[in-house]
């Protein structure tokens, strides 16, 4: 099979799994580069309509992502560039480079990617298990998660050591990549 018989178009059910997929990732991905989520949510949706709109195609998942990460991260350096946010904001040119990098790309990228694993994961958790976990990311301590759910310390451990077990095997291959990339960009 040639390779332009491989890329095609998405299609309108593609497309809206695309969105829902992602959307919310590329959102907090472009504001860690604009600090501002309505115009991240704004910068995100310019891109999908270009995708739609210009019916651009692609040959895989892997191109649907790298492009979207890509495009997002264009459209919010453009955004910083834009004598609009230069008018109201004041970020030097040095920052803007800083954000322009490679390795502040891929860190965010793997942020995001990852964070996304996470909640996967996260979601196939029993419920009380599940708002343990994500009170936990959040760094609360197992009184203080204990004290906002209204349930026992002893309940708190017993339900992250459940969730530890089950996640375990569903995240173990993101952790080491996690770390390489947190490791070789710092």
């Amino acid at each position: 099979m040639s390779y332009a018989k491989e890329i095609h178009t998405l299609s309108l059910a593609e497309y809206k799994k695309i969105f829902d997929s992602l959307y919310a990732s590329l959102c907090v991905f472009s504001q860690s580069y604009v600090n501002n989520l309505d115009v991240a949510k704004d910068l995100v949706q310019d891109v999908f309509i270009k995708i739609w709109e210009d019916k651009i195609e692609f040959n895989n998942e892997v191109a649907i992502k790298s492009y979207l990460y890509t495009s997002v991260k264009n459209k919010s350096l453009d955004f910083l560039k834009s004598s609009r946010f230069k008018s109201t904001e004041h970020m030097s040119v040095i920052e803007i480079d800083s954000l322009n990098k490679e390795s502040f790309y891929l860190k965010e990228v793997v942020i995001e990617e990852a964070s996304s694993r996470i909640e996967e994961a996260i979601n196939t958790l029993p419920n009380k298990c599940a708002q343990i976990m994500r009170l936990s990311i959040k760094e609360l301590t197992n009184v203080e998660i204990a004290k906002q759910l209204d349930i026992s310390v002893n309940t708190v451990k017993a339900q992250k050591k459940i969730a530890y077990k089950r996640l375990r095997p569903l995240l173990k291959d993101y952790f080491v990549f996690i770390a390489f990339v947190f490791y070789s960009f710092d």
